[in-house]
């Protein structure tokens, strides 16, 4: 059994007992969460897709814990012109368990 969900503005497939890492929440860590944006369920075949959402449908999860992810470094350069610029950026993250699918 898999789920479409939306969580802070993006679509994740997830499933029980699976960790999502997603942008941050502002809950504190170890705190339970119910997403109701759920797309579509897919329950051993029987799949309901929603418009946009379905109604009566929620997934549970945990908020694990709070990081940040990898820097990623951003150059950019004109030849020529003497013009250089390196700056980093790193994602403020939430790994996040999901507990079940509640049909």
């Amino acid at each position: 059994m898999y789920a479409i969900v939306k969580i802070n503005g993006f679509q994740y497939k997830v499933s029980a007992n699976q960790y999502v890492y997603v942008n941050r929440f502002h809950e504190a860590e170890g705190s339970n969460i119910t997403l109701n944006e759920v797309m579509l369920v897919d329950n051993n075949g029987n799949i309901q897709v929603g418009k946009p959402y379905l109604n009566g449908v929620t997934v549970s999860a945990t908020i694990l814990n709070h990081l940040k992810d990898d820097k990623v470094i951003v150059f950019k350069k004109k030849r020529r012109k003497g013009y250089k610029v390196k700056k980093g950026h790193r994602q403020y993250l939430t790994k996040l368990q999901i507990n079940s699918i509640n049909i």
